[in-house]
C-alpha cells in the first residue's frame, strides 16, 4: 500500500488543536515569523499525544510580513539563524520528552531556497550544524531537496493541497487570484493525481511532473481542521495510507 504523510504548519498563532488528529507530522514556528517559546511548549504539549512527527519550521525574522515578504541576508547569517530557530525548538522538545524529526522552511525563505541553491546551502548547513540525521522537507524538484541529498541530508518531497503551482512547479504567488485552493473536494482530487501518476496540473493547464513524500495543509486557514480531515478521509477511501515521511 502506497503512503503519504501529511504536514501542517503551526505554531503560527491559531487553534491547531482540532487540526492535530488529521495530520501525521507539524512544522511548528520557531520565534521567526511567528511564535514564541511559550506556543512552541504549547504546540509541542498538544502534538506528542497524537504521535505525530514535530518537526522545525524557520523562516525569515519577520514578523510584521509573516515571514512572506522575499528578503536578503548574508550566507552566514542565514545559516546561524536558521541553526538558532532549530535549537530553540528541538530544546524544548527534548525537555517535552520528544524528540525533533525534520526542518521544513516557512514562506518566502522555503520559495528563494527551492530556487537559489546558495541560499538552500545555508540552510542545509544550518541543519546539519544541529543534527545531520533531521529530514529536510521541501518544495517537490526544488533545489533545496537537490543540495539537501547532495549535503547527505534524508529529504521528503513535498507538495501542497490547497496551492496552485505555475508552468515550472514554483507555487503561485498569493498576491494571484486562484492561488489558494478552497474546495476540498478539487484538493483531495489533486492530491491523489500527484501521488498515483506523479504529475498536476499547474493554474494555466500545463502537465507539472511532481513527487509526493509529503502533502501540507496549511494550518492558517480558517477551515484548516475541517479540510484536513476531508482530504485525509479521501487519500485513504483512494487506497493510501497516511504515515510518517522518513525522507530517502
Amino acid at each position: 500500500m502506497k503512503s503519504i504523510d501529511l504536514n501542517a504548519d503551526v505554531g503560527e498563532g491559531f487553534d491547531d488543536a482540532p487540526l492535530l488528529p488529521f495530520v501525521s507530522s507539524v512544522n511548528i514556528a520557531c520565534g521567526a515569523h511567528a511564535g514564541d517559546d511559550a506556543t512552541m511548549r504549547r504546540t509541542i504539549e498538544l502534538a506528542l499525544p497524537h504521535r505525530i512527527a514535530i518537526g522545525a519550521h524557520p523562516g525569515w525574522d519577520d514578523p510584521e510580513q509573516f515571514g512572506r515578504r522575499e528578503l536578503a541576508m548574508p550566507l552566514l547569517e542565514v545559516r546561524s539563524s536558521v541553526r538558532a530557530q532549530i535549537e530553540q525548538l528541538a530544546a524544548h522538545v527534548a525537555r517535552a520528552g520528544g524528540a525533533l524529526h525534520h526542518v521544513k522552511p516557512h514562506g518566502a525563505l522555503y520559495n528563494q531556497a527551492s530556487i537559489d541553491a546558495r541560499l538552500a546551502r545555508a540552510i542545509v548547513d544550518g541543519v546539519r550544524d544541529v543534527d545531520a540525521r533531521l529530514v529536510l522537507v521541501g518544495r517537490s524538484g526544488s533545489a533545496l531537496l537537490t543540495v539537501g541529498a547532495t549535503a547527505g541530508l534524508r529529504v521528503a518531497s513535498e507538495v501542497f493541497a490547497d496551492r496552485q503551482l505555475e508552468d515550472d512547479g514554483t507555487l503561485t504567488p498569493r498576491s494571484i487570484p486562484g492561488a489558494c485552493i478552497d474546495d476540498p473536494h478539487f484538493a483531495a482530487a489533486r492530491v491523489l493525481r500527484m501521488v498515483e501518476t506523479g504529475t498536476v496540473a499547474s493554474r494555466t493547464g500545463a502537465i507539472v511532473s511532481v513527487r509526493a513524500d509529503s502533502v501540507c495543509l496549511h494550518g492558517d486557514r480558517p477551515d484548516a481542521a475541517a479540510f484536513a480531515r476531508h482530504v485525509k478521509a479521501a487519500l485513504e477511501a483512494g487506497g493510501l495510507r497516511i504515515a510518517i515521511a522518513e525522507g530517502a
